[in-house]
């Protein structure tokens, strides 16, 4: 009779036993090392010909790091670094070095979690709760994202942003922009803050952000601040329409930046600035009224709904129908513009979309946001936003605007004026 000394592990009455993820992660791991491999193989062979003063090769392997837990969306996997020694004894500084693209030295997370921190934390889930959120996704007690984490991410997002408010505009240009302040109370603020949010669409029919700052209110020296910025760092073809609420401050910057650029004023905020100007059991009605002008076929069909609206309402209700008609022009502006891409600039909805989530939770913890961590989050929760964002309808259109093909009523009307000469 022999013993058996080994010890058998039980499953915790906690621990989800899941074998399909057990193998993903084996697998992840494999993957994860011949990849390294094949990065050390290639550096390696790039440095062949470097050689010592008795020819042997100045750059060989050297074993591997200790290993370490990486983060991923499928839980953690345990990686080791591969090694590369430099065997010339020149000065430190001047050794070859080599690095990981997969596996940076310092990581610990893969960056995709990096961005799921602040969209959980925008969502509603407290930085003490993280671990117990993310538990059954990542493992018990997930390391490497305990709630200090946030402190020193906050470092790195503060380097990304920076970064962002300095790259390179001159290779861009926009069709579209979308602009609208935000505004988000600050814990311990006697005031909310104004974030100033411009978004574009490029002539692919792609959006993106384009300027984001903290400014004075919805002031036209806070606008022009941005706009200024913009093009000196080299957005200087004026845009061929500008969506925006009725905010003075934006349209005056606007006009003294890019004077060349059309105005299309927010629908949405328009119809909620008339709706607030009549009685509450009257708001429906005005509702569906005001959808028959912005949703009308063409420009003439929505100049009579338009005078109908105001003869039905102009005797009670005058100043809603003058908060509608001052603006008549540029609310049906969207009429010259190819029909496929209504719906995107007839509002501010690629904005308002966005800030829907951040004013919940600013709602929901009353406002427990630092100004400076809420400009942080928020670039955070927009930046990884900006990669699932819908793109334009009709983005064969966009590079017939830029040429300067005519539209009306949604419809094209005449060809470039290049091709026109010719």
């Amino acid at each position: 009779m022999t013993e058996d000394n080994s010890i058998v592990r039980l499953r915790q009455p906690n621990e989800i036993d899941d074998p399909l993820t057990a193998l993903l992660r084996s697998g992840a791991r494999q993957l994860l090392e011949q990849a390294i491999e094949a990065e050390v193989a290639a550096f390696l062979a790039a440095g062949k010909d470097l050689k010592l003063a008795d020819g042997r090769d100045r750059l060989v392997r050297h074993g591997h790091g200790p290993e370490r837990v990486i983060q991923t969306g499928i839980g953690p996997v345990e990686v080791q670094r591969v090694k590369v020694r430099d065997r010339d004894p020149g000065p430190a500084a001047e050794r070859i070095r080599f690095s990981s693209a997969l596996l940076p030295r310092w990581a610990r997370r893969t960056t995709s979690l990096d961005a799921l921190l602040p969209i959980l934390y925008l969502r509603g889930v407290s930085a003490g709760d993280f671990q117990e959120a993310l538990s059954v996704l990542l493992g018990k007690d997930a390391p490497n994202l305990s709630p200090a984490v946030i402190s020193r991410l906050k470092e790195s997002w503060a380097e990304d942003y920076a970064r962002w408010q300095r790259r390179d505009l001159s290779a861009r240009r926009y069709v579209y922009v979308w602009a609208d302040g935000v505004y988000l109370q600050a814990r311990m603020e006697p005031t909310a803050e104004c974030m100033l949010v411009m978004i574009g669409a490029t002539p692919e029919g792609k959006k993106e952000l384009i300027g984001f700052q903290v400014g004075v209110r919805e002031s036209a020296q806070s606008w022009r601040e941005l706009l200024i910025d913009l093009k000196a760092r080299g957005l200087t073809i004026a845009p061929e329409l500008a969506v925006a609420d009725g905010a003075l401050g934006f349209w005056k910057a606007l006009d003294e930046v890019f004077p060349g650029t059309r105005h299309q004023r927010c629908w949405f905020h328009k119809s909620s600035n008339v709706l607030n100007k009549v009685a509450k059991s009257l708001q429906p009605a005005v509702k569906q009224d005001l959808r028959e002008i912005w949703m009308a076929p063409d420009l003439k069909a929505a100049e009579r709904a338009l005078d109908t609206f105001e003869k039905k309402y102009g005797a009670k209700y005058s100043g809603a129908v003058e908060c509608l008609t001052k603006d008549r022009d540029a609310l049906l502006a969207f009429y010259s513009f190819p029909a496929e891409h209504w719906d995107h600039v007839r509002t501010t909805n690629p904005i308002e979309s966005v800030f829907a989530t951040v004013r919940h939770r600013t709602i929901r913890t009353k406002g427990a946001l630092s100004q400076d961590t809420a400009k942080l989050m928020v670039f955070k929760l927009i930046s990884a936003a900006s990669r699932t964002w819908r793109r334009l309808q009709g983005e064969n259109q966009l590079p017939k605007i830029i040429q300067g093909v005519k539209f009306r009523d949604g419809i094209e009307v005449s060809v470039p004026t290049s091709q026109s000469a010719a």
